[in-house]
């Protein structure tokens, strides 16, 4: 490598991890640095993330990685970010950080979002945003800001989500990047514009004003300031472009271009994504739409904070074990064979909004080698509810792509091969947040056309797990048992709930 050589930027900012990669023309992956994040929980039920923290994790990151690999900032030529979705970013009138970032595991408007069911919002909704409403929505927690922080609520300046923050703490520039914010309830999808009416019903047409100008991830918004360049070492001047919502990162690496597959993403949140070349109508269930970056077509997607995150929970709170040693204490007890099940519903669920984690068939002769396979078939069963509904609406799949951190085990892609009846197809290419974000700068920069040439140069190699036949049967009898306790614990939770609405009796 010499000091000639050319290279983009790609930086993600995820649940977990900051993460930041340097790609070639040729989209190679030629370095990669990352640094836990910290989740701020100042109470059951709050997911927060301090914004100056998450911008310093951001630059000790970049200088870390510009160190590492040798590269100087002049080298670079663009820039693109990738980030989860949901969740609230807000800049105060001075343009100062309003508090602590909001996630999307957050599940403070929890009673808001039941209120909003029962007046019949979503229905109204859905037709114009396509979009469900979930509590780490960004029009969730701006309403439970106006009814419990009225005096912050007063205060926003300007609302973003993850990277829109980032970018605007590289460049000073502020926008909501459209693959991500047209999945917020603030955007009309038909029309591709926000829609000052969607906030009127949700009872926010305070903060329409603080929407920062909509961008395109491959637009160039900004350039690197002189004060980020001398804390990062990148060079002032350098393009930023809007980058992407991390699940179209993930269905570019994973090469989705059809309906012929999906891509299951396997991290914090379950997401099961198909592209479209249209809004459906009349479909099966309300899936989720996005605006992607091919045009005319829009990623279609369930999702939910239900996947692997559940496992890292466990381990970290009963006995740090490595990947490898999990994957062999999981292969070592015979498939489906406890009774033991495991309701991934630590960070929110898909089977209900009152639904909450734990585990049930437990008994004293089970060892913690049933804990991690009942986490992993939780898991599995939790990634086949979305997987289902998605096959109703995308039926001619032949084949599930699967990423994320999961995806390096095979004792996991068995299992999930062997529950869906699916060949699982894994694209080797480690960090999809960073190389789509790459890919979105190099767009943005002219070395591409468009997404579909730069996703064309992609040619990291696919390995295939093919489901075992002789496994299906013995799951879905265990898939079943997880379904009827699920619908057995939203009863119980219809009856407890009951219970509050009882009258103290007369003294």
């Amino acid at each position: 490598m010499s000091n000639h050589d050319v290279f983009w930027l790609g930086i993600d900012c995820g649940g977990t991890y900051l993460k930041a990669g340097l790609y070639d023309r040729q989209c190679r992956e030629i370095a990669t640095e990352k640094q836990v994040l910290q989740t701020i929980s100042p109470q059951p039920g709050f997911a927060e993330r301090d914004m100056p923290a998450l911008w310093q994790a951001c630059a000790n990151t970049l200088c870390a990685l510009l160190k590492r690999s040798g590269v100087k900032g002049t080298q670079i030529k663009g820039i693109g970010i990738s980030a989860q979705g949901k969740g609230l970013f807000l800049l105060d009138k001075q343009d100062q950080p309003l508090g602590h970032a909001i996630l999307s595991s957050d599940r403070r408007a929890l009673q808001i979002v039941q209120r909003w069911q029962q007046d019949g919002i979503p229905e109204r909704l859905y037709p114009l945003t396509r979009q469900t409403l979930w509590t780490g929505h960004p029009v969730s927690l701006l309403r439970w800001l106006k009814e419990h922080q009225p005096e912050r609520y007063r205060r926003i300046g300007c609302v973003m989500m993850a990277h829109d923050y980032l970018r605007w703490c590289l460049t000073g520039v502020k926008g909501c990047e459209e693959s991500n914010i047209s999945e917020s309830n603030f955007y009309h999808m038909q029309r591709g514009e926000f829609d000052p009416q969607l906030l009127a019903w949700l009872g926010i047409s305070e903060v329409f004003p603080a929407l920062p100008p909509m961008v395109k991830s491959a637009q160039v918004c900004g350039v690197i300031t002189p004060e980020v360049a001398a804390v990062t070492g990148l060079e002032a001047g350098t393009p930023v472009v809007g980058g992407l919502f991390d699940v179209v990162s993930t269905a570019l690496c994973a090469g989705l271009h059809d309906e012929t597959a999906l891509n299951a993403v396997m991290g914090t949140w379950a997401v099961t994504s198909g592209l479209a070349n249209g809004l459906g109508e009349q479909e099966p269930h309300p899936y989720v739409y996005g605006r992607y970056v091919l045009p005319g077509q829009f990623i279609v997607h369930e999702a939910s904070p239900t996947s692997s995150a559940n496992l890292e929970w466990l381990t970290a709170r009963f006995g740090e074990m490595s990947f490898d040693a999990i994957n062999t204490a999981v292969a070592a007890l015979p498939k489906a064979s406890s009774e033991v099940l495991f309701l991934p519903f630590l960070y929110g669920s898909n089977a209900g909004l009152e639904m909450t984690s734990g585990f049930y068939g437990l008994q004293s002769l089970h060892h913690r080698g049933h804990l991690l396979q009942a986490v992993y078939e939780g898991v599995v069963f939790s990634h086949m509810t979305h997987l289902n509904r998605m096959r109703e609406r995308f039926t001619a799949v032949k084949t599930l792509r699967v990423t994320g951190g999961p995806a390096r085990s095979d004792v996991w892609m068995q299992m999930l091969a062997d529950v869906s009846g699916l060949p699982v197809e894994l694209p080797q290419v480690e960090e999809t947040g960073c190389l789509g974000a790459a890919l979105s700068a190099l767009v943005g920069t002219g070395v591409f056309s468009c997404f579909a040439q730069a996703q064309r140069q992609l040619s990291h190699a696919t390995r295939v797990i093919q489901p075992d036949p002789d496994a299906w049967q013995a799951y879905q009898h265990k898939y079943q048992q997880y379904q009827l306790l699920i619908q057995a614990l939203q009863g119980f939770h219809a009856r407890s709930a009951a219970l509050h609405v009882l009258k103290e009796p007369t003294l």
